[in-house]
């Protein structure tokens, strides 16, 4: 599955020279790190969310770039403060901020892109569409603390499991789908189905995340990374839950004391495999999937919304 990038192809062009823009500082240093930042961005997912909920609803604006641009600060900055948290010397194959330029300097950068967002809506009025960033930027770190608060007794109920990723995935991505949508309509009806379809794709994004720790091909992130960090997913839930007392303490011990031998960590992913835990998350993506579908098939039929339909099946299916 393709990305239906060509739909909003020069409105993707010129979004990329704003966004430089909103990330420029007279600060050498810091100009220096945004500008490794801006080179080392994913395929702009947020922000082909943000111009095709736009499109959907009326003509694409200027208050539709800034949206995209805030969506695009925002995520940036909670994924540098990401790795500080993780400890993580990689982000998408190439070495991270923190690696390059340590905790204080990541920790600012990311104080930094969220001021820049926040100014950037203030200064042209865009209340409406700040007031959906913030409350998503919230919710991530509700998601977060949850995460880890949960994370120290690996004992984790699966709606307590959809909450922390709804907050800390899938808010982003709906306030996403609901700022373009108001951008260009101000309509709150038709925001409000905009962020429920995006944060229904944000939920199925999730758990797809959660499958390539168990995957066998190349995906870009390495097999079994999760269970490393003691993160966990919903296939590894599933099967806390399902399985005998004997093989749950066995799996809890594993990753609580031998989660960085590889061969450990291959023994909790095909015991997770065994019990169905990847089946059982296919199925429940695939049912955040067509939630989503639902909510999209609300609006008139168009190239558009096709479009839509067309990323939120990307994001079910990517390998990486």
């Amino acid at each position: 599955m393709n990305l239906p990038a060509h739909l909003i192809e020069n409105e993707l062009k010129a979004f990329e020279s704003r966004f430089r823009e909103a990330v420029k500082s007279n600060v050498p240093m810091l100009d220096r790190i945004m500008q490794y930042v801006v080179k080392r961005k994913g395929k702009q997912l947020r922000p082909m969310f943000v111009f095709l909920s736009a499109k959907l609803c009326g003509d694409i604006n200027d208050s539709t770039y800034r949206a995209a641009s805030l969506v695009e600060l925002l995520h940036t900055a909670t994924l540098v403060h990401d790795d500080v948290v993780d400890d993580s010397a990689e982000r998408r194959g190439f070495f991270s901020v923190y690696a390059l330029w340590k905790t204080k300097a990541s920790v600012l950068i990311g104080d930094y892109l969220l001021a820049k967002g926040l100014l950037l809506s203030l200064d042209n009025n865009d209340y409406e569409i700040l007031h959906y960033l913030s409350d998503a930027v919230r919710k991530m770190s509700e998601g977060e603390l949850l995460q880890l608060e949960k994370a120290r007794t690996l004992n984790v109920k699966e709606v307590i499991y959809y909450e922390i990723i709804k907050n800390k995935t899938a808010s982003l991505l709906g306030a996403a789908c609901a700022a373009g949508g108001w951008s260009t309509c101000q309509d709150r009806m038709k925001a409000e189905r905009l962020r429920m379809f995006g944060e229904n794709a944000g939920m199925a994004f999730q758990i797809k995340d959660d499958l390539f720790d168990y995957a066998n091909d190349k995906i870009g992130k390495p097999t079994g990374n999760d269970i490393k960090e003691k993160k966990l997913t919903l296939p590894l839930i599933y099967t806390l839950n399902k399985c005998d007392k004997a093989t749950k303490k066995e799996i809890i011990y594993i990753i609580k004391n031998k989660n960085t031998q590889s061969d450990q960590v291959k023994k909790v992913a095909e015991l997770v495999t065994q019990s169905g835990g990847i089946q059982y998350a296919v199925d429940k993506m695939n049912d955040y999937y067509f939630k989503a579908k639902e909510i999209l098939n609300l609006f008139p039929e168009s190239e558009t919304r096709l479009g839509l339909e067309q990323l939120v099946e990307f994001v079910k299916d990517r390998k990486y």
